[in-house]
């Protein structure tokens, strides 16, 4: 039941973005938004605390969201805390953004990394995992501490895991 609401609430996002004509932005803001729900707790935590009014979770959503962020996302993600379903907004963003890609014929790529991707490093990921997959891949770059050095990349059920600590793990079983 669960799965068909986080999926209904994502095809209903996509279709209010679709119509205004604004899928690539409001995609792109939503992953970000998913990012800063991954790296703050505290904010996750926040929207997601049943004990504060929903006016207060709202403001905090415009506040965080409405300088940067189009109208559209601020309202979206706005309605998600206010129907009660702040615990699966990280979900349902999931779910937008390959809902989104796969009309655009892509797939997602999760690239997990200790800083942000550069523009550069973005885009020459991009070229290389297209090449290697054979489709055109979207990248979704989550920042993650416990990524020492080097890249997670997941794609579908496929994880190619570069890291420090994967390299170590090698090392430490070939000794």
């Amino acid at each position: 039941m669960k799965d068909l609401q986080i999926a209904t609430y994502a095809a209903s996002m996509l279709a209010i973005a679709r119509a205004e004509g604004e899928i690539k932005e409001v995609e792109a803001e939503l992953a970000a938004m998913r990012n800063s729900l991954t790296t703050n707790e505290l904010l996750g935590t926040t929207l997601t605390d049943s004990t504060l009014p929903v006016e207060l979770r709202q403001g905090i959503v415009e506040d965080l969201l409405g300088p940067i962020a189009t109208p559209i996302t601020t309202a979206l993600v706005s309605f998600v805390i206010a129907a009660g379903h702040g615990r699966d907004l990280a979900a349902i963003i999931d779910r937008f953004v390959a809902m989104a890609s796969g009309d655009r014929g892509e797939v997602i790529a999760e690239v997990r990394s200790a800083v942000a991707l550069t523009a550069a490093q973005n885009t020459e990921l991009t070229a290389s995992l297209t090449k290697k997959l054979g489709k055109p891949v979207a990248i979704n770059n989550v920042v993650d501490d416990s990524v020492l050095g080097g890249l997670l990349i997941q794609v579908g059920d496929t994880v190619i895991d570069s890291s420090v600590r994967n390299r170590f793990e090698q090392l430490k079983e070939s000794l």
